[in-house]
């Protein structure tokens, strides 16, 4: 995606169990958009204009907001759930390794694995372990006898690697993997499990308990007359965890006789609540930070007076966004006009920053640091106290340096 005449100069793909995400850094929002359906469009057979109504767009500050609360498991369907960070981690290094990163993507999704180990070290947000897969499974227990059953995989991310994990700590012997994208050899030699085929795998349902279905793949993997065939002699009941943001599974299977799903859904329906204190002091943690990532421009004299106008403001705004959240439980209505209150909010919050951070660059350039401070001081009382050395240039240089060659230089 990322080439010479391209208006992108950086992108991080980012997959979880209920959403895509592309982050990108490019000249104009508009022309990265339309890459980014381009390239969906390219790669597979969904029709553009329904492309364009999936994706939702976040710039600037919504960005940084987004992909910081996303890390931190504010935005997952089992709020504060772990599995997210790793996704985030695996999606820096995968743009890291095919040079796609830019050094503010970089700077970014480095922030953003910092918050979620602060929120989590710091709020509780995710003591209780819960996880996507831990959901499912416990809503699975209705039909599975767990110690002495038997499995099967499909699918071969990061929910299967969890997914292998809570299986065998509940008893339960692997038979196989599946793999519609050709992984399965290198998964099943890393976890001791066979790799099966189309055909294994249609064998395997007949004397199988359950299925744990989480490819990354766009089409059906299990379908009703597959099953049927498979389970025409079986004795036991199958049940099928189905967490493939695409379902692996076709709608008809759940009504089958014997056969149980247990889907996204339900795991959405089910997911137990974290405490409102804990959330809301992650939320404060997350406007922190994004607070604190500016875009790098700011000179470097006047850094610490606009971070500290972005807290402050940041700071407001998270204060009035927790008064107008719903309750759990809320009806849609109540939902849909939060969200449209908190975008609102949002845009305000960004208008009224907007010109003191560009103003700040234009004292700073004429070398009227004072003259700013003073404003900041008599207009929003905030003191900030900026001794010589607040902010040592070489210091930040030598950061900086170290940091790139840490990370590479990638273009």
């Amino acid at each position: 995606m990322v080439q010479g005449d391209s208006p992108i100069r950086g992108a991080v793909v980012l997959p979880t169990c209920n959403r895509f995400e592309v982050y990108l850094e490019v000249e104009d929002v508009e022309s990265g958009r339309t890459a980014v359906i381009d390239a969906i469009e390219r790669a597979t057979s969904l029709d553009r204009a329904a492309i364009e109504q999936a994706l939702a767009t976040y710039e600037g500050d919504d960005a940084v907001q987004h992909l910081l609360s996303v890390a931190s498991g504010l935005e997952s369907m089992v709020v504060g759930e772990r599995e997210i960070s790793g996704q985030v981690r695996r999606a820096h290094n995968d743009a890291q390794s095919a040079h796609h990163l830019s050094p503010v993507l970089d700077r970014l999704f480095q922030s953003a694995l910092r918050t979620s180990r602060v929120v989590a070290s710091s709020t509780g947000l995710g003591t209780s372990g819960r996880s996507v897969v831990s959901v499912a499974f416990d809503l699975a227990s209705a039909t599975v006898t767990w110690e002495g059953s038997r499995a099967v995989l499909i699918g071969t991310g990061a929910l299967a690697e969890t997914g292998v994990g809570s299986l065998l700590a509940r008893g339960v012997e692997i038979a196989g993997v599946y793999s519609p994208s050709g992984r399965g050899e290198e998964f099943g030699r890393r976890h001791g499990i066979a790799s099966l085929s189309l055909e294994d795998l249609r064998a395997s349902l007949a004397d199988v308990d359950l299925v744990l279905a989480c490819s990354g793949g766009e089409s059906i993997v299990l379908t009703p007359a597959m099953v049927s065939a498979a389970r025409a002699d079986a004795l036991r009941d199958l049940t099928i965890v189905d967490l493939a943001l695409h379902r692996d599974v076709a709608p008809g299977v759940a009504q089958m006789r014997g056969v149980h799903v247990v889907d996204l859904d339900s795991v959405g329906a089910t997911a137990p609540g974290e405490s409102v204190n804990s959330i809301e002091a992650a939320r404060a943690i997350v406007a922190h930070a994004v607070a604190r990532f500016g875009d790098g421009e700011t000179a470097r004299a006047l850094d610490p007076a606009v971070v500290a106008l972005r807290e402050h403001v940041f700071g407001l705004l998270e204060r009035e966004l927790a008064k107008v959240r719903p309750a759990a439980g809320a009806t849609a209505e109540a939902v849909a006009q939060s969200e449209a209150t908190e975008q609102a909010l949002r845009r305000f919050a960004r208008t009224l920053l907007h010109t003191p951070t560009v103003r700040a660059r234009e004292h700073a350039q004429a070398g009227q640091t004072d003259r700013y401070l003073g404003a900041i001081r008599a207009l929003y009382g905030i003191d900030v106290d900026l001794p010589a050395d607040a902010c040592p240039a070489d210091q930040i240089d030598a950061e900086a340096g170290h940091d790139s060659d840490a990370f590479g230089h990638h273009h």
